[in-house]
């Protein structure tokens, strides 16, 4: 069923899968602009995969629904499937194809133009950097150059969108590099891509995010906006000794967390706290414990740590 077009390439409303007994979806609202990268960060089992096999018509919702490029998901998913692109976690391609022989089957499966199947391939194979594996099986492929191979295939028929679940999970940091910057000319030519991570250094690149915790968004917003609104301060305390440090510091009440980074440790406490930087150096002058700390900006992990805190607390009784 087709709808009103919109500047939005997803908009879904109280999507929600269960398998069983099991939540592993829950109520999830979510808008995903056009042209832009937007980022699912959250732990395995968040929800992340299910969320984007319900988006892909692979899942029915157990309720809820959404709009994937003005297609009502449940829904026609048929009409969806030419206009997505979909890069599975695992690598899914046929082993014992070269890398040419799959790029031709996946043409074929797309019913791309016969006249200009030949010239995409071969644009594809240069762009990606795989000219030197054309002919290569892919079960022999490196890591780097099945993913390279993978997102290739992807986006072979030119998809509008395009859903990648955990692509960088088994690569090295120069690959992973590499395929952000393909990411993005990918959205500069106007592709919406929905990209899963637990990688929070991949989350902050993203223009948009929404966080997964056990099945629901718990914070959705760019980076930098929910850095700056955590409810947190962030302390770094640089200590002699950090153990000892770490151990009295979880003592402290108000404080929410306390990790140990190297030598220095990060310490996030609920802006209602007074002067939550005295309530952390007095109590380490007081048992002689010689430090230094100063207060930081919030990073993406912080957000994580207090968006998922926030979640588990229990309520307080009336």
């Amino acid at each position: 069923m087709k709808v009103v077009s919109t500047d939005l390439a997803i908009k879904a409303r109280g999507l929600s899968k269960n398998f069983g007994n099991l939540a592993a979806v829950s109520n999830l609202d979510l808008e995903v602009p056009r042209a832009m990268i937007y980022g699912f960060l959250g732990p395995n089992g968040s929800g992340k995969s299910t969320t984007i096999r319900m988006l892909c018509g692979l899942l029915t919702p157990t309720s809820g629904s959404a709009i994937v490029l003005d297609t009502q998901v449940p829904g026609d998913t048929e009409a969806l499937k030419p206009r997505i692109g979909y890069m599975t976690q695992k690598f899914s391609l046929y082993g014992d194809l070269t890398c040419i022989e799959n790029l031709r089957f996946i043409a074929d499966i797309y019913s791309y133009p016969r006249e200009r199947k030949a010239a995409r391939i071969n644009e594809l194979i240069h762009k990606y950097d795989l000219s030197a594996q054309v002919h290569q099986f892919t079960r022999t492929l490196s890591g780097g150059e099945k993913q390279r191979l993978a997102l290739a295939c992807a986006v072979l028929h030119e998809p509008e969108l395009l859903f990648l679940d955990e692509p960088t999970s088994a690569v090295d940091p120069k690959s992973r590099r590499d395929f952000w910057a393909s990411l993005f000319e990918l959205v500069e030519m106007g592709t919406t891509i929905l990209v899963s991570t637990h990688y929070m250094d991949e989350a902050v690149r993203c223009h948009r995010l929404a966080i997964l915790d056990q099945g629901t968004k718990v914070a959705d917003g760019a980076p930098a906006e929910l850095q700056a609104s955590t409810g947190m301060t962030i302390i770094e305390v640089q200590a002699d000794n950090p153990a000892r440090a770490q151990a009295l510091i979880k003592r402290l009440p108000d404080v929410a967390s306390v990790t140990q980074l190297g030598l220095k440790l990060r310490v996030l406490i609920p802006d209602t706290t007074r002067e939550p930087l005295s309530h952390v150096t007095r109590a380490l002058s007081e048992h002689d414990i010689q430090a230094d700390a100063k207060e930081v900006p919030a990073s993406l992990e912080d957000v994580f740590v207090a968006v998922t805190q926030k979640k588990r607390a229990p309520e307080n009784p009336e």
